[in-house]
């Protein structure tokens, strides 16, 4: 098989890495890449963006399955483009993709079928939303851009004044662009994140292992949001209770309700929950691998991950029994100082020999480039370092070994990573 996948960041790497696994595959190839990528896949030099171009060279080159990885292009259509066309795609249509590309649509779609997830109201209007917060709101409260916001569109406020003022910068100054045209106030939830991949055929769902996001910048989660600065798998908080309330009043019913509203859904589903005192609720979804998610979750996948994306594509999933190794994966994410507000790129990279061969260690690049026959930095998120290991420690400590391999200048990191994790 010839594989394409579309998109340039850390979950594109991982996914390209895992499809050349694959005996199945002879050739894989990513538009449009990046260094780390190049050394497994061929680079096509079209954007994520360019679906009818995307559709083309697939067609020409006789691609027998291209894997879309990334948020936008799927809730702007590409997996239609290339079915229109008769070609073989992984990822959910444009129709069922707005799981993701409107929290608002998501929001009210779980009020209609009863799962579990925060009160809320969605607003247009900046005013009614800042007079809905002035009257009626309790803080701390949170407020998110309902549109793709690279991750980062969330808000929590502690204070009216602040909930006030990320008002105006979601809905008044479209900090996050368009994304901001609706916004979602939505009440503080405490407790554990938890985050579920699935693998959805439109009718049945079957769970990868559960993993763990550090989205702030900073250590003890300071500094602000982020696509993410680091990721363990498995969830110790995960436990065999909690999976089963998730799979019948969570995770079976959004795929039913999905199918229900005409909008069937195959591909992937990230549940990000939130474990609260009065059981788990949903804090968001996503229509794709998460992102660093991923670089934790495949490491540990034992299938050929060829096979259950055709079994998705097929509506056969449930003839699929996912395994997944005993072992614990950590990522710690190499960024550039600066991430996510302003940072330098082109900076060299160096010391990524040494990941060459081992089997326990992986250097995921997010954002790389070649330049002058030199691997340089590309963007906030630079390498996500990955380790298996015996245990949740046992891999943290392998991967903040093997983070020190690297070294570029500007390198920033978290120190924190599956720090507190108590021990499964």
């Amino acid at each position: 098989m010839k594989v394409l996948i579309v998109g340039s960041g850390g979950r594109e790497h991982v996914i390209a890495w895992k499809c050349a696994q694959s005996p199945r595959v002879e050739k894989v190839y990513c538009a449009p890449g990046n260094a780390g990528i190049g050394q497994i896949a061929e680079l096509v030099p079209l954007k994520a963006d360019q679906y009818e171009e995307l559709a083309d060279f697939a067609a020409a080159n006789e691609i027998d399955l291209t894997v879309v990885g990334m948020d936008d292009p799927l809730v702007g259509g590409i997996v239609d483009v290339f079915e229109a066309r008769s070609l073989r795609v992984f990822g959910p249509r444009k129709n069922a993709a707005i799981l993701e590309g409107s929290k608002a649509f998501a929001k009210d779609l779980m009020k209609k079928y009863g799962i579990p997830t925060a009160a809320y109201e969605t607003f247009t209007d900046k005013e009614a939303a800042k007079e809905y917060l002035k009257s009626r709101a309790k803080v701390p409260i949170v407020l998110k851009a309902s549109g793709l916001a690279l991750g980062k569109g969330v808000l929590i406020c502690e204070t009216l004044e602040e909930a006030l003022q990320g008002t105006e910068q979601i809905m008044g100054e479209k900090k996050f662009g368009s994304a901001g045209d609706e916004m979602v106030i939505e009440e503080f939830m405490t407790g554990r994140e938890v985050s579920v991949l699935t693998f959805v055929d439109g009718t049945h769902i079957r769970e990868m292992a559960s993993a763990q996001d550090y989205k702030r910048a900073g250590d003890g989660d300071t500094g602000l949001n982020t696509g993410g600065m680091g990721n363990f798998s498995p969830s110790p908080f995960y436990t065999k209770e909690v999976q089963e309330f998730c799979r019948e009043k969570i995770f079976q019913p959004t795929v039913d309700a999905m199918k229900a509203e005409g909008r069937e859904f195959k591909g992937v589903i990230f549940f990000g929950l939130m474990l609260t005192p009065d059981g788990p609720k949903v804090l968001e979804y996503n229509c794709r691998f998460g992102d660093p998610e991923a670089q934790v979750v495949l490491p540990r996948m034992e299938n050929d991950i060829i096979d259950v994306f055709e079994a998705c594509i097929d509506g056969t999933l449930d003839k699929t029994d996912l395994t997944f190794s005993k072992e614990a994966c950590v990522c710690v994410v190499l960024a550039s100082d600066g991430y996510p507000v302003a940072y330098e790129k082109g900076k060299e990279i160096r010391g990524l020999a040494h990941f060459s061969g081992k089997k326990d260690r992986f250097c995921f690049h997010a954002g790389s480039a070649m330049k002058d026959g030199k691997i340089v930095t590309n963007g906030g998120r630079v390498l996500g370092i990955s380790a298996l290991g015996s245990s949740l420690k046992d891999a943290r400590e392998k991967a903040y070994e093997a983070a020190a391999w690297v070294d570029f200048d500007n390198k920033y990191m978290r120190h924190d990573i599956a720090e507190a994790i108590d021990e499964l």
